[in-house]
């Protein structure tokens, strides 16, 4: 048993909400595996900043804040234009093949949960995460690539939180169509641009929502109404 990718996914896709206490014996009758298989998984997962430890307290999922979704957001548009201008350099046909591919697929897939409009398709966001990592596949930088997947996990929590509070006036399969045609076009500083755009919508939602103030303000009552682990 996988405790480790099992209890990841389920923070990355906000099933395990921000804040909420990760209590070792629960998961342990949860998954069927021994308190040390637990504790390593949220072990790794703390070092990945996915999961929070603290003394007397134990574990919880990651909180949410502001500060860390406009540092994110700024760190995710930096790499990923930079990744996007070293790519573009290291152009090839197969590359340039494999983005008109990888959007074909993800404008084939319904975004919402066909049994739930509030949330999003888990085949579209598997298909959503494979069109912006063609974007920059040919990025010839290993590092920089493991560091833009690292941000863009991280960030999977914020977007999924976007999504019912997003206006119907967004068109996020057009924003995507205007990334592809510019990045093939080979025009680094309308890529680029479009690429913070992007991402910074996603990031106003949340600002203009509320919604942050609001974890932010729950998790001190998480963490100090819940029991010792």
């Amino acid at each position: 048993m996988d405790v480790y990718g099992l209890v990841r996914g389920e923070i990355l896709a906000c099933r395990i909400r921000p804040g909420t206490r990760l209590k070792i014996q629960d998961l342990c009758a949860q998954h069927d595996v021994s308190n040390g298989a637990v504790r390593e998984a949220l072990s790794r997962l703390a070092s990945e900043g996915l999961v929070l430890f603290e003394p007397q307290k134990g574990y919880s999922a990651m909180p949410v804040s502001k500060q860390e979704l406009l540092d994110l957001t700024e760190a995710r548009i930096q790499i990923e234009s930079l990744c996007i201008q070293l790519a573009l350099k290291n152009r090839t046909v197969d590359w340039e093949s494999a983005i008109v591919a990888a959007f074909y697929r993800l404008s084939k897939i319904p975004e919402r949960s066909p049994g739930d409009n509030s949330q999003l398709n888990e085949q579209w966001s598997i298909a959503h995460s494979a069109f912006h990592h063609s974007l920059v596949a040919a990025c010839p930088v290993m590092h920089l690539l493991r560091v833009r997947r690292h941000l863009f996990e991280q960030s999977e929590r914020y977007r999924r939180f976007s999504v019912p509070l997003r206006r119907s006036d967004r068109d996020v399969e057009q924003e995507h169509l205007e990334i592809k045609d510019a990045v093939l076009a080979g025009d680094v500083g309308l890529s680029t641009g479009l690429i913070r755009d992007h991402l910074s919508r996603t990031t106003q939602i949340l600002l203009d929502s509320g919604q942050l103030d609001e974890e932010e303000s729950s998790r001190a009552f998480v963490l100090e109404s819940a029991g010792a682990t």
